[in-house]
C-alpha cells in the first residue's frame, strides 16, 4: 500500500479588504469631515458675530452713561430724563446710531450726522468705524470706513411703582436695547438696563 504524502495549504494569514468594507470606511471618513468644516464654519460665523456684538453693547453702554452722566453734572433736570412721550428729552422706538447734538446725548432730537476725526461724514450720517486698511496702520490714506447704518438704538425710560403700587417720584428705569441686523442673518441686539435716581 502506498501512502501519499499530502501538505495541506493552510490559508494566508493576510487577507485584503473586501469593496464593502473599503465604501463603509469612506462614508465613515466622509461624515467626519463634513463634522469637521461643519464646526469650522459655524467658528468662523462666530468670530464676525462677535464684532457686532462687541459693537452694540459698547453703545448701549455709551448711552446708559451718557444719561448718568448728565444727571451727576446736572446737564439735564431729572424730569427730562424721559422719552418724548411722557414728556422727556429721549426720543422713543428704535433711532439710527447719529452722534450728540448740542445737548451732548444720544438718542434725543437734536442728534446730528456723525464725522471721522478728519471731518469725513459717515455713510449716512450715522456713526462709523475708521479701521487699519491693507498696510495694517491707522491714520493713512488707506484706511476703511465701515458704517453702523444697520445698527438702530431704542432708549425706554418707564416709571418705578413702590410697593404699595404708587409712583417713585425720584426713581426712573431706563433700558437701552442696541439691535443690529446683518444680511442673512436674524436680528441681534444688547440690552442694558439700570435704575437713576434723582439724586446723585
Amino acid at each position: 500500500m502506498m501512502s501519499t504524502n499530502r501538505t495541506a495549504r493552510k490559508p494566508s494569514a493576510q487577507r485584503g479588504f473586501s469593496l464593502i468594507e473599503v465604501m463603509i470606511a469612506m462614508v465613515v471618513l466622509t461624515v467626519g469631515l463634513l463634522a469637521v468644516f461643519a464646526t469650522f464654519a459655524t467658528a468662523i460665523e462666530a468670530t464676525e458675530e462677535a464684532q457686532e456684538n462687541l459693537i452694540a453693547r459698547h453703545k448701549a453702554l455709551d448711552a446708559m452713561e451718557s444719561i448718568y452722566t448728565a444727571r451727576n453734572s446736572q446737564q439735564i433736570p431729572f424730569a427730562a430724563i424721559n422719552n418724548v412721550a411722557n414728556g422727556g428729552s429721549f426720543l422713543g422706538g428704535p433711532q439710527p446710531l447719529l452722534c450728540a447734538g448740542p445737548d451732548g446725548l444720544v438718542g434725543t432730537a437734536d442728534d446730528v450726522p456723525c464725522t471721522t476725526v478728519t471731518g469725513v461724514v459717515c455713510p449716512g450720517g450715522v456713526e462709523c468705524l475708521v479701521l487699519p486698511g491693507p498696510d495694517g496702520v491707522l491714520g493713512t490714506a488707506d484706511d476703511q470706513i465701515q458704517s453702523l447704518q444697520n445698527f438702530s438704538r431704542t432708549i425706554s425710560i418707564n416709571q418705578v411703582l413702590q410697593p404699595d403700587g404708587t409712583v417713585n417720584q425720584n426713581l426712573m428705569a431706563i433700558s437701552i436695547t442696541v439691535s443690529y441686523q446683518k444680511t442673512g442673518w436674524p436680528a441681534h441686539g444688547y440690552t442694558t438696563s439700570g435704575l437713576i435716581s434723582s439724586y446723585h
